[in-house]
């Protein structure tokens, strides 16, 4: 199976467990690091989520996923937060973000430059707006490798 049908079956058994407790699923990823593969469910709620929330949301998972069966390889579930820096990936992410920092990066460089931080001004199906340093840059999302809120500490 796929990594793309992995996350997506994913998506489909984990997306009754989170409305049914009123949580946000941010996202589904499936990857390889090192010798392990990891199956990792992003959720969030008003307020944040916390460890109870994560352990209800991966018990549930995972006896679904058990009797499911499709994934072949061995792996390790993880179930967590977003974290402050969340990646931007849904339209309600966008639209939550307008007017928010944002940084980004690009499969390739724009300028000699390929990571932008500003203020996110505008978003279509196909394009984001970033205000930086008082110019409006206009990206196209398919060259957008990774966006997420800026994390300023």
């Amino acid at each position: 199976m796929k990594r793309t049908e992995i996350v997506a079956k994913t998506e489909e058994l984990v997306t009754p467990i989170i409305e049914e407790n009123h949580f946000e699923l941010v996202d589904v990823e499936y990857v390889r690091e090192g010798a392990n593969w990891y199956l990792r469910v992003y959720a969030d709620k008003e307020g944040g989520i916390n460890i109870d929330d994560c352990v209800l949301i991966s018990r549930a998972l995972e006896e679904k996923l058990d009797a499911e069966d499709f994934i072949s390889d061995a792996y390790i579930l993880e179930v967590s937060s977003p974290g402050l820096g969340r990646p931007l990936k849904k339209e309600k992410d966008f639209k939550r973000s307008l007017g928010k920092s944002v940084e980004c990066k690009l499969y390739k460089a724009i300028n000699k430059q390929k990571e932008f931080e500003g203020i996110l001004k505008d978003f279509t199906e196909d394009t984001v707006t970033i205000e930086t340093e008082g110019n409006e840059l206009v990206l196209d999302r398919k060259d957008i490798a990774m966006i997420r809120l800026a994390i300023d500490f």
